[in-house]
């Protein structure tokens, strides 16, 4: 008799990497498969709705307002398949396990895969905080049902976020432009933005003057500052009003002008100078705690540059393949498993005197933290470097920093000594400051990074010399120096992050999505490191801020957050927390309706900026300005790069001044014998070089008038200079490549072997030489090709190589020149080459484009001769056509090439 086949359990996680490393620990007693993330969801547009439903008014929420505010969950055809496989698998399953994430998410997917596939058997949950085999087989023991308030949580999130962005929004198309959303959390980020934008833009500088003394004692040199004169201490930056760029009311300190602060430098020169005063003073530094989610989202900005979005991506690989603890958490603390192991290696690494003496443990600060996980650390017991476990490029930095962070939790605290120095001269005190690190302690693995780039780091010294009260000091130069105060910096991803954590809003596993958001709705610009918000920005801000406050004020996202804590916690309940939302006089349904009406467009798409005299628009086609001027109403554009609070009446008056004049010609080009126009368009000021002809093949040559240069005083011989750029600079001395100057979409720059570094102010584009070109050259990034993620093998049409890369938006397929996106539903881990072929070719069908082919064999010269001959006037023929048809193909930009090169 043949025995029955032993049934086995269906383990359900979210991804096919998690899924492939799961299955390793489990044996053949399991089948481990991916749902892909969350199954059903409410539907994205009206074509995923039942058509059954469609004439049910409600089904456009996606949520019955009138049931209880009942979901409408449908599954997208994307899952439709995964659906099936996985209903096939249960039929001969023993159990099922839901493997899913252990926080509200993971509950609710797997909530939604329990009640999709209603299994028969029994039903387990299982959770882990790392993908190590024995967190798996210890989770695999410890099973427990699905938490129903988790899943109420998520839900009424999910509720939340649909009644928000699909009430608001289209409210927002109708009065500011289409294709804008709002958001719960997106609206206060960009509120937020915008309220440090218009601080900068009413901040007024204030100018103050000091003296700089570079002194000597014996054999070294050292700087001293101006403290105070007669008994009086000097203005510095923090003693102005930020408002009106003049010294506090009140203030009692002198103000140093530019003439008196000279006449001081040449008297000091020639008097005797004096140490009066010596202070020490010692400071421990304890290390800070480990990453959770938003902390490591900033330190990952701050020291490798990477967006939070990119952060993220690199984190989930790295806890899928069983590196690192689970990525999404608001806990600082450590099991004690992960302590033991950390100190242990402190010691192999660093040595017993960098140990601290007792276990250090964290506990959070932030509001709303929830502290169900664990900190982010390596998994495992063995903290493996980065080197050890094989990871490179942006794993291995990530990994690394993660990994030295955790050390310096259980290591000793470091000791810093800081010395204080007064120096007499004549009538005025001087300061000198030092630091000296005594001892480094967790200095030696982890030091944290700073939002101000000019802040020194915590472990490099600065001393000071030896110096003993009533020491003689030798003058070498005072120096004279003016000084500016600096407006309130604009965020980074980083600083916004810490701002959101610490004001309660959001959640930090979902600030990527939010910042990656705010920027493709073109909320915002990222320049730099910096995100400045657009004039959109200013005007959505506008609108809502004055018709509907609360859905941006902080402490009122920040109490929603509470009570999503409190839904998940079994302390509060859904429905009486959504009615309270939306239904009645007070709810966002009602709100709208009752106000739509009322919200004139042309008011809130105007701006009055302050000591502004022309007024912004915010129209269809981007910001206008529009001013008067002998009764007539003018309008003209302004550039896309142009920040809210950097633009001025002077910037304002000149673009005005070009759209009264219409286009003007400044002559002809003695060489073309074309006209010369200046003309304003959406990147600013520009000179063309003929007429746009309807229908040419060819545009008319263009290009940007410089920043520092009036568009209105520009002459016929600079239009001809600017327009004979790029310029040759000379040849580079190492290579003796060329060297070429020329002016781009970001202004002017200098190039150098695929090199570009942007001309600061002070340099001209038509002057700048060779010496000063290589100087700004050796401080251009190199711009290194992109690294694969996973290479899948060669196409087997065009035998070029397929490779997964990283983008801006998202994982893509390169092969050759196309670039194909990849599906969010899909791993980039698990594709493969069959499915990349299929991506890409479908690509090269929707754009026209066609996969390389396959390079024709060498053939003897005879016969290419010959071969040559017979095809002379047909390739003439197909050339010729080809030319005329050229232009009237056109292809949509690919989101993924683009990014590609970000």
């Amino acid at each position: 008799m043949v025995a029955a086949k032993k049934k086995k359990a269906l383990v359900i996680v979210e991804s096919p990497a998690k899924a492939r490393k799961i299955a390793g620990f489990l044996g053949s007693d399991y089948e481990v498969r991916a749902s892909m993330g969350h199954v059903r969801d409410l539907p994205e547009k009206a074509a995923d709705i039942p058509a059954a439903m469609k004439k049910e008014a409600w089904t456009r929420l996606g949520v019955n307002v009138e049931e209880e505010f009942a979901p409408l969950y449908i599954v997208s055809p994307a899952k439709k398949k995964v659906v099936k496989e996985l209903k096939d698998l249960l039929k001969n399953a023993e159990e099922l396990i839901i493997a899913t994430d252990e926080d509200r998410e993971g509950e609710s997917i797997g909530w939604h895969l329990i009640d999709l596939l209603k299994p028969k058997g029994p039903v387990k949950r299982m959770t882990f905080s790392e993908i190590t085999k024995k967190a798996i087989l210890e989770a695999l023991e410890n099973t427990r049902e699905v938490d129903m308030n988790l899943v109420e949580a998520q839900e009424t999130r999910r509720i939340l976020d649909r009644l928000y962005g699909y009430t608001l929004s289209p409210l927002l198309w109708t009065k500011v432009r289409r294709g804008l959303s709002a958001g719960r959390v997106q609206s206060v980020a960009v509120r937020v933005l915008v309220q440090r934008e218009l601080e900068r833009r009413a901040f007024r500088s204030g100018t103050y003057w000091d003296l700089k003394a570079a002194l000597h004692i014996g054999e070294e040199s050292f700087d001293a500052q101006l403290w105070s004169v007669d008994g009086q201490r000097i203005a510095t930056g923090k003693d102005f009003d930020e408002h009106t760029g003049k010294l506090k009311d009140g203030s009692k300190v002198l103000l140093l002008d530019e003439e008196p602060a000279k006449e001081l430098q040449k008297k000091l020169l020639g008097t005797n100078w004096e140490v009066s005063k010596v202070e020490h003073r010692t400071q421990t530094r304890k290390p800070p705690a480990p990453f959770t989610t938003s902390t490591l989202q900033q330190e990952a900005n701050r020291k490798l540059n990477m967006s939070a979005r990119e952060t993220m991506q690199v984190a989930q690989r790295l806890y899928e393949d069983g590196n690192i603890t689970y990525m999404r958490t608001d806990s600082v603390t450590l099991s004690q498993e992960a302590v033991t192991a950390t100190r242990a290696r402190i010691e192999s690494n660093y040595g017993k005197d960098f140990l601290s003496d007792e276990v250090r443990q964290y506990s959070n600060k932030t509001k709303n933290a929830q502290e169900a996980h664990e900190a982010i650390r390596p998994a495992g017991t063995e903290m493996k470097t980065a080197d050890e476990l094989g990871l490179s490029a942006r794993e291995a930095k990530l990994y690394e920093m993660i990994w030295k962070r955790t050390m310096s939790t259980q290591m000793a605290e470091a000791q810093l000594r800081f010395d204080t120095v007064t120096i007499t001269a004549d009538e005025t005190e001087f300061r000198a400051t030092g630091r000296k690190v005594v001892f480094p302690g967790y200095f030696r693995a982890y030091v944290e990074g700073s939002d101000d780039p000019e802040a020194a780091l915590e472990d490099q010294d600065s001393m000071l010399p030896e110096m003993s009260e009533g020491a003689g000091l030798k003058c070498k130069d005072v120096e004279s120096l003016s000084h500016e105060t600096k407006p309130p910096a604009r965020y980074t991803e980083a600083s916004l992050v810490r701002k959101l954590e610490q004001e309660g809003v959001g959640r930090p596993s979902t600030y990527a999505s939010i910042i990656g958001t705010v920027q493709d709705r073109g909320y915002v610009r990222k320049v730099s490191n910096q995100l400045v918000p657009t004039f959109t920005a200013l005007a959505v801000t506008n609108l809502l801020e004055k018709y509907f406050p609360q859905m941006v004020d902080l402490q009122f996202t920040a109490q929603m957050e509470q009570s999503l804590d409190d839904i998940s916690n079994g302390e509060a309940e859904k429905i009486p927390y959504l009615s309270k939302f939306y239904s009645g006089e007070e709810g966002l349904g009602h709100q709208v309706e009752s106000k739509k009406e009322t919200i004139d467009p042309r008011e809130v798409c105007t701006l009055q900026l302050d000591s502004l005299s022309s007024a912004v628009r915010v129209g269809r086609y981007g910001p206008f300005l529009e001013a008067e001027s002998d009764g007539e109403t003018f309008n003209a554009s302004l550039p896309e790069d142009i920040a809210p609070a950097d633009l001025d009446n002077e910037m304002a008056e000149k673009l005005i001044e070009l759209k009264k004049q219409g286009p003007q010609s400044l002559g002809m080009h003695p060489e073309d014998g074309l006209p010369i126009f200046v003309l304003s368009g959406p990147f600013g000021p520009y000179l063309q070089l003929g007429e746009v002809v309807e229908g040419a093949e060819k545009k008319p040559k263009r290009v940007s008038i410089p920043k520092n240069v009036d568009p209105t005083a520009v002459d016929l011989d600079l239009a001809i200079q600017l327009l004979s750029l790029p310029r040759r600079v000379g040849h580079h001395p190492e290579d003796n490549k060329v060297v070429n100057a020329g002016i781009g979409r970001f202004g002017p720059y200098v190039q150098h072997a695929g090199k570009y570094k942007s001309l600061p102010k002070e340099d001209d584009v038509l002057t700048v030489g060779l010496d000063r070109a290589v100087e700004l050259l050796k401080l251009a990034k190199t711009r290194s090709a992109p690294t694969p993620i996973k290479e899948l093998g060669n196409h087997p049409e065009s035998e070029e190589p397929l490779a997964i890369f990283e983008g801006r938006y998202g994982p893509y397929v390169k092969c050759g020149k196309l670039n194909a996106t990849i599906p969010k539903d899909k791993d980039p881990q698990a594709l493969t080459l069959i499915e990349a072929v299929e991506l890409i070719n479908d690509k090269a069908a929707k754009t026209g484009k066609k996969v390389g082919k396959k390079k024709a064999p060498k053939k003897k010269k005879a016969a290419k001769k010959k071969a040559a001959k017979k095809t002379t006037k047909k390739k003439t023929t197909k050339k010729t056509a080809k030319k005329k048809t050229a232009k009237k193909k056109t292809t949509k930009k690919d989101d993924a090439g683009e990014s590609s090169e970000d």
